[in-house]
């Protein structure tokens, strides 16, 4: 899945960038509103983790530009502002959950992934597809209470698949899903990724969709 991270401090940026990455997510970084505002015009984002405090043009006005927009990705708000007056101006101009600096990796990452859940109608956080037994948040996959490893690549090809059952996905969306901005794009690479996920976990897993792409059917 792909993040935007909008933060203007390198330290807390290359931080937030490098533990996202971690938990197996794509992550674009824009250092100023206006950058934000540019990527969010031109690119589709599972979440976006958004500073408040930004030069340029401020995270509300981003803010507010989004949800004026039509678009209605979760935003995770992170600022140094902790009065209740800024956290409700946050929340009031479209933000769906308010992280208050300083804040601690762990609590972030937990809050993005009950966002993302949120988002795709999950209450729980394990995925339970078949014989297989997801945990986004542990990264870990169970095929009949045995775990399976995959690579970081494999699991975001997995992840974007099986949170969209039943919608096909092209290989430019599953692009999107694996590469950040200043990562280059292997040519083959979904094909690879695919293909090592059904000797992993099942040779009907993932169905190619001719012309289209490659789907999970729905459970």
């Amino acid at each position: 899945m792909r993040i935007l991270l909008v933060e203007d401090d390198d330290l807390i940026g290359s931080g937030v960038e490098a533990g996202l990455r971690q938990a197996g997510f794509a992550v674009d970084w824009a250092r100023d509103g206006r950058k934000a505002n540019l990527a969010l015009a031109t690119t589709a984002y599972a979440l976006v983790v958004l500073d408040l405090g930004l030069p340029g043009m401020s995270g509300t006005e981003v803010l507010r530009a989004l949800r004026s927009g039509g678009n209605d990705v979760p935003v995770l708000v992170l600022t140094a502002r902790g009065t209740v007056a800024d956290r409700v101006d946050g929340l009031e101009a479209g933000a769906d959950d308010y992280l208050g600096k300083p804040f601690d990796l762990i609590e972030l990452l937990a809050r993005c992934r009950a966002l993302l859940r949120r988002s795709q109608g999950r209450g729980a956080e394990q995925i339970r597809y078949r014989n297989l037994a997801i945990d986004p948040g542990a990264q870990s996959v169970l095929r009949d209470e045995v775990r399976v490893a995959l690579t970081a690549r494999e699991w975001a090809v997995l992840l974007q698949l099986i949170t969209h059952q039943g919608v096909p996905q092209s290989r430019a969306r599953l692009e999107e899903s694996l590469y950040g901005w200043q990562e280059e794009i292997e040519s083959n690479a979904i094909e690879v990724h695919v293909s090592n996920l059904r000797k992993k976990l099942g040779a009907d897993l993932i169905r190619t969709v001719r012309g289209i792409g490659y789907v999970v059917e729905k459970a």
